[in-house]
């Protein structure tokens, strides 16, 4: 049995995706002295460490050593989808009678696709958003086209503009899938990350302002005739159409087996930037935004929590070796609220791919 999209259920969970905006009123009330004060604190490490029932660890990440809490704020870039939008949207959602298995990684059941076990570093960009679109969109070509590229996230983050958001202070993981489908991405090649050191050199604060849209290839190939804005042209690799999954986590799971990392969008607190380890779940500390990553898995403690598997993009200095694993189930955080994701599509392969029509609707 195929699976199905459902409109009319479209209102009702774009009604009741409203968990990453609840809070938004009180983020933007933080006082200033609480902005300029270290995100990390031994107290809140402690606090987790301490908890038997906390179900992860806690530790003062590098990555964030120096960050205030201002600066970490600035990292969770996921601004809210228009409503309208919302509505307009296919939710899918998958047979119930879909046998799936008890645990999951895309990275080993896909070992093949380089880009699915990658790791990278948003610096001091707020661009997750534009991060687990163009990496959930790279790892599906993989999977289903057998093409192994990187995406750029720059060329999104650059050049969708106002249709997505505001660029570097967030954008709508949404829209960007929309931005693939209809103007696509060039390869990290062609247009590679502006900022490839976070946030470790001189004068990046306050934050970098959004890179400007250039739509040509850094380095053309010195052989070929082409120009950098026909290369760039050529370069671009697309998505169907953009969709979102149903909040249900048998389709989440579903999703993934089936097509591949998806994108979701979800309230990180102050005890999230200490995750070092375990299935995590907020146990203290303030809301202070929306953030976007990719979700490649999920499985079950040894405690028997049952937990999602996601990459991050804060590099590997952050949380266990830059994955994170959080509680199932349960819409921790409203993680299972917010899952948006994307069909790679023929359009602009050189390579001959008979499996998928390019301007077909997305086949699920």
């Amino acid at each position: 049995m195929a699976p199905t999209v459902l409109p009319l259920a479209t209102l009702l969970l774009a009604l009741s995706a409203s968990y990453l905006w609840i809070v938004e009123a009180e983020t933007n009330q933080l006082t200033q002295l609480k902005l300029n004060s270290h995100i990390l604190q031994e107290s809140i490490a402690k606090q987790i460490n301490e908890n038997p029932g906390a179900g992860w660890k806690a530790a003062i990440n590098p990555r964030f050593s120096n960050f205030t809490v201002g600066q970490f704020k600035r990292l969770l870039g996921v601004k809210q989808t228009p409503r309208n939008e919302l509505i307009n949207t296919p939710i899918v959602t998958h047979p119930k009678s879909f046998k799936l298995p008890k645990d999951f990684d895309a990275r080993t059941a896909w070992s093949q696709c380089s880009t699915i076990g990658r790791i990278l570093d948003q610096g001091h960009c707020g661009s997750c958003w534009a991060f687990g679109a163009v990496e959930s969109l790279s790892d599906r070509f993989c999977i289903h086209f057998d093409v192994n590229v990187s995406l750029s996230v720059n060329d999104l983050l650059a050049c969708c503009g106002f249709l997505c958001g505001s660029g570097c202070d967030g954008g709508d993981p949404l829209s960007a899938w929309r931005y693939l489908a209809q103007h696509g991405v060039v390869t990290e090649e062609c247009d590679p990350y502006f900022d490839q050191i976070g946030c470790s050199h001189p004068g990046c604060e306050p934050a970098y302002k959004t890179p400007r849209c250039v739509r040509k290839c850094v380095n053309g190939n010195q052989l070929s005739k082409k120009s950098k804005h026909q290369l760039w042209k050529e370069s671009k690799h697309f998505s169907v159409k953009a969709y979102r999954v149903h909040s249900d986590p048998e389709d989440i799971m579903a999703e993934v087996y089936k097509n591949g990392p998806v994108e979701v969008a979800f309230t990180v607190y102050e005890d999230f930037a200490h995750y070092k380890s375990g299935v995590y779940k907020h146990i203290t500390g303030y809301p202070l935004g929306g953030h976007a990553v990719k979700l490649i898995g999920w499985g079950t403690s040894e405690d028997g929590d049952d937990y999602w598997l996601l990459a991050n993009q804060w590099n590997r200095e952050w949380g266990d070796d830059g994955y994170f694993k959080i509680k199932r189930g349960t819409n921790e955080c409203g993680i299972e609220g917010e899952v948006t994701a994307g069909l790679p599509s023929t359009k602009n392969l050189v390579r001959e791919v008979t499996d998928m029509d390019a301007d077909a609707d997305v086949s699920f």
